[in-house]
């Protein structure tokens, strides 16, 4: 896409299409992102948030451009004006013969982040400017696709997008983990969850889906956890358990398939294997019971009772025995929520499932049957030593109309940083907070 300019210059054109303007004279407006020279040569590494173009400057330009190429400093906000050429050595296939360079704003200090190894601290503290970084950008480029593909795979079902309030009166996934508000008086809660909310909105529109902010005051410094982090959360009316996987499994396909696809150069860029990625959803995904799961992974030398829930080591163990993602069913109900609908066969335990990521990235989704009796609910209720006044309205929901239902939770970060292949959470969104992190 090009956009015609008033002053005569030649039109804008993003990085991602000169592909599409070989022969050319475009305006590409960016940032520089890099300078060198060979001899009579000179190389200006351009970025405009879509890639990276390079400049190549040579006396043919105008002197002061030929001049201005060797010393404008990094972060410089330029208009650089030339002819696209092929050049299959160049990233996307094209460079940029430059004959006229429009500094916007040169900096007057040094750029803080220099092209050498800086410390985590250093760069969170700078998470403003890192995420300028030639890593930092496709993640989040990555992430945007993710968002996308997820909207367009409900949007294909005929899901209807839905809101979930972000100050709440009630906890869902535990009291110990809320974040309390002052809300005129008298105490509220920043939402660890949609759900609740969902299920209501579930019983008016069939099936329902959102992606929102959520908080968890879990004192937690792992690379798998944030404070505010992003949930997919779904709930549908009329659909079981066993449905209800074939939805996530679905999704998960679909998501990474789309990536895949749409985020060549990124995940290129981020040195991910695609094939890696497509190879890991091709299969269906397996499934293993809470109990079986318990037994694996202590065979394999990881520490870890019955009952207790599955931590990093036991699902890193899961991650590598399947190398792929999977499903691991029917926890003990004491270590899941009060919602959970419980298995016919077995009381004891809930008719849930963590899907695990492969190559170590952890639980992405969560889900389950909901309980859809009114008496059920209250009893799990009083089980889970919760008061009942608050979630009347949510009990109510199994007065009027009640069906089976399910739904799920999807972490956006966490599937990002599998999609990307990275390490910590913090990198998988634009201003991360953590325990020690609430700027910039």
């Amino acid at each position: 896409m090009t956009a015609r300019n008033g002053d005569g210059s030649p039109p804008v054109a993003y990085v991602e299409e000169l592909s599409n303007h070989v022969g050319e004279r475009v305006t590409v407006r960016g940032w520089v992102a890099g300078t060198r020279s060979s001899g009579r040569i000179r190389f200006l590494i351009v970025r405009d948030g879509t890639g990276l173009v390079q400049g190549v400057v040579t006396p043919d330009a105008d002197a002061e451009s030929f001049d201005l190429a060797e010393h404008l400093p990094l972060e410089t906000a330029v208009k650089v004006e030339g002819e696209v050429r092929a050049d299959e050595r160049a990233p996307g296939g094209v460079e940029l013969a430059v004959d006229h360079v429009l500094p916007v704003h040169v900096p007057q200090e040094e750029y803080p982040i220099a092209p050498k190894e800086h410390g985590v601290g250093f760069l969170m503290q700078r998470r403003h400017l890192w995420i300028r970084g030639l890593k930092q950008m496709p993640v989040l480029r990555v992430r945007d696709g993710a968002l996308w593909a997820m909207r367009e795979f409900f949007k294909e079902r005929r899901f209807v997008a839905t809101e979930a309030p972000i100050l709440v009166s009630t906890s869902v996934e535990g009291t110990t983990t809320l974040f309390t508000v002052d809300y005129f008086g008298q105490p509220a809660f920043l939402s660890q969850s949609g759900q609740l909310y969902l299920e209501a909105t579930c019983a008016a529109l069939g099936r329902v889906y959102w992606i929102g902010p959520v908080f968890r005051a879990e004192k937690s410094k792992t690379r798998r956890h944030l404070t505010e982090f992003w949930m997919l959360e779904a709930e549908v009316a009329y659909v079981e358990h066993e449905e209800n996987l074939r939805l996530q499994e679905d999704l998960v396909r679909y998501v990474v398939q789309y990536v895949a696809e749409e985020h060549r150069r990124e995940l290129e860029a981020l040195e991910r294997d695609r094939k890696l990625l497509l190879d890991e959803v091709a299969e269906p995904f397996p499934s293993i019971s809470y109990a079986d799961a318990v037994e694996l992974v202590r065979r394999a030398g990881v520490d870890m009772e019955h009952g207790q829930d599955l931590g990093a080591p036991a699902e890193d163990e899961l991650s590598k025995h399947f190398g792929r993602p999977v499903f691991v069913e029917r926890f003990p109900v004491g270590i899941k929520p009060f919602y959970m609908k419980r298995c016919s066969d077995d009381p004891d335990v809930a008719l849930c499932a963590d899907l695990i990521a492969p190559e170590g990235y952890g639980e992405i989704i969560g889900g389950s049957q909901r309980v859809d009796s009114q008496e059920e609910l209250e009893q799990q209720l009083r089980e889970a030593g919760l008061p009942e006044e608050p979630y009347q309205w949510y009990v109510d929901l199994r007065r009027w109309g009640s069906t089976p239902h399910s739904g799920f939770g999807l972490g956006v970060e966490r599937t990002v940083a599998w999609l990307c292949g990275i390490a910590h959470l913090r990198e998988a969104i634009p201003f991360p907070r953590m325990l020690d992190r609430l700027e910039p």
